[in-house]
């Protein structure tokens, strides 16, 4: 659980990253705008999570990564955010774009022949498991659509007063035609609604509809349908899309800062959302709108029907007929990050092996870190604290860090920072960089990078203990060397040659330089 998720590493100030007021692409008015919490330094975030059918995916991994890096930034920079995410356990139809054909959990229970909830907790523990491999903070609200079946029956009557609802044998539908004779809708999206009435085929339930684009609020239970609740209009369930509605205002507000998901919820789902809210309660649900890309496997979109849907489970143990070998949850974490969350993300084996490689530099870099000191000794006090052209340097790629994390979140520019800073990290201890034009405050910035940026906003960490296992590589380090320099001093050439290639097998280089002094670099 992420119940020291509150607690603010107070060791690196951040007044000196103050001029860069967060800017982020609001989706509702296609522009980035800076962001101005409605209470600061309170927040409040609502994400869409998952419809529990089947197993946590990769799209699921992405929307995850997504709004846990920005859960993470905001509190990383003093805000106190609310962070809520629901769970989809009823109402979701297959045809989601109009509104018809089976719920999606209750199909899977009638294959399955299990309970509707028996499914629901099954595929809602797994995705729990999921994100929490992929070190994604937990929310501090994870409501589900049934637990607020009251609170949605209470929305739908608020619509029916507002005369922006009617219903028919059962069901209750949201009367688009009246809504768009005095509001937009389709902003977020971009779809024009004449041209959908003038394309769809959808016939379901049309007869009782005033126009084939009014959605469902509740829909009237069939006697085959488990899944219902009593209600003013009969027994029957919720809509997909009054759900998000009354549970983001019942925790955040009837106004609250950003709504995030993803890409392919822009329509009908978050349009439905708008609509919903402004006639409820006489305002947009939220001042910012964020959206995440898709995903592709090989350059295809991913789908079950194409054959290259893939878990995260399978992902994780390699048993994918597309997958080469198995990948760690940091590796796809990694990967994902290095897109910003608006572009598309390409999966194949030669991206998360690339992605896995440049990870490891990384992870390197912060263990270099633990048993690395400030090299101006001999200097005087004030000369140890000057700042030099590498401090400075160093100092540079760190704001920029924070510059490129402000402006909308850009991952894959504030990882770009990271390696440079890695690559001096390396240079440093491999002595192609003099020790000694680093100073305790160049230090320290890296170590704000490393130990503080990496993990802490990024949510990267290495898969081994940083510390004690550095300080215990370091000692057999010394301890080979010694024994390789001895072997070279007594002319024994085949021992020492054998440490180094032993060592090499190992993905532990021997450098030599020029005074006789011996370096090593560890393969990232």
């Amino acid at each position: 659980m992420r119940s020291s998720r509150k607690v603010k590493d107070k060791r690196f100030p951040m007044k000196r990253f103050e001029r860069y007021p967060i800017t982020l692409y609001n989706s509702l008015k296609k522009e980035k705008e800076v962001f101005r919490p409605l209470h600061p330094p309170f927040v409040g975030l609502y994400v869409c999570g998952p419809t529990v059918y089947g197993e946590p995916h990769l799209g699921h991994a992405r929307a995850a990564v997504t709004f846990d890096v920005v859960v993470r930034y905001l509190e990383h920079l003093g805000y106190n955010v609310r962070y809520v995410r629901n769970i989809t356990d009823v109402g979701h139809l297959e045809d989601e774009e109009h509104d018809s054909g089976e719920d999606k959990i209750a199909k899977k229970a009638r294959l399955e022949k299990l309970e509707p909830m028996e499914i629901a907790q099954y595929y809602t523990r797994l995705y729990q498991e999921g994100m929490d491999a992929m070190n994604c903070l937990r929310p501090d609200i994870e409501p589900t659509a049934t637990g607020h079946i009251i609170e949605q029956i209470e929305l739908v009557k608020k619509l029916l007063d507002a005369e922006i609802a009617y219903e028919r044998d059962g069901n209750v539908y949201f009367d688009l035609g009246a809504y768009t004779a005095d509001h937009d809708y389709g902003t977020l999206s971009g779809k024009i609604l004449d041209d959908l009435i003038v394309g769809s085929r959808d016939t379901e339930g049309l007869e009782e509809k005033k126009g084939p684009h009014d959605f469902a609020l509740w829909k009237r239970a069939t006697d085959s349908h488990i899944m219902r609740w009593p209600s003013p209009w009969g027994e029957g369930f919720p809509g997909w899309h009054t759900e998000c509605s009354a549970m983001s205002t019942k925790y955040l507000g009837e106004q609250f800062d950003i709504h995030g998901g993803g890409l392919d919820l822009q329509f009908p789902h978050h349009e439905a959302e708008i609509a919903q809210c402004r006639m409820a309660y006489g305002k947009h649900p939220a001042k910012y709108w964020m959206h995440n890309n898709m995903i592709t496997i090989d350059g295809a979109k991913m789908s079950k029907s194409a054959g290259n849907f893939v878990t995260l489970n399978q992902l994780f143990s390699g048993d994918h007929e597309l997958l080469d070998r198995s990948y760690s949850p940091s590796v796809i974490r990694f990967l994902i990050l290095q897109s910003h969350y608006r572009s598309k993300i390409d999966f194949s084996n030669e991206a998360l092996q690339a992605a896995e490689k440049g990870m490891k530099k990384l992870f390197a870099a912060a263990e270099l870190l633990h048993s690395m000191k400030p090299g101006l000794k001999g200097m005087s006090e004030n000369q140890s604290t000057a700042t030099t052209a590498l401090d400075q340097e160093i100092c540079t790629h760190l704001d920029q860090f924070y510059q490129h994390m402000s402006d909308d979140f850009n991952t894959a520019r504030a990882l770009a920072e990271l390696f440079e800073m890695a690559s001096k990290v390396h240079a440093l201890q491999q002595g192609q960089l003099p020790l000694d034009q680093l100073s305790s405050e160049g230090l320290q910035d890296l170590q704000t990078a490393f130990h503080v940026a990496l993990p802490d906003i990024l949510g990267l960490t290495p898969s081994f203990t940083a510390g004690e296992s550095n300080q215990l590589q370091q000692k057999l380090m010394e301890l080979l060397i010694d024994l390789r320099s001895n072997a070279r001093s007594r002319k024994d050439f085949a021992l020492s040659d054998q440490i180094r290639d032993r060592l090499e097998e190992a993905g532990v280089r021997l450098k030599d330089d020029k005074s006789g002094k011996t370096f090593y670099e560890i393969d990232p």
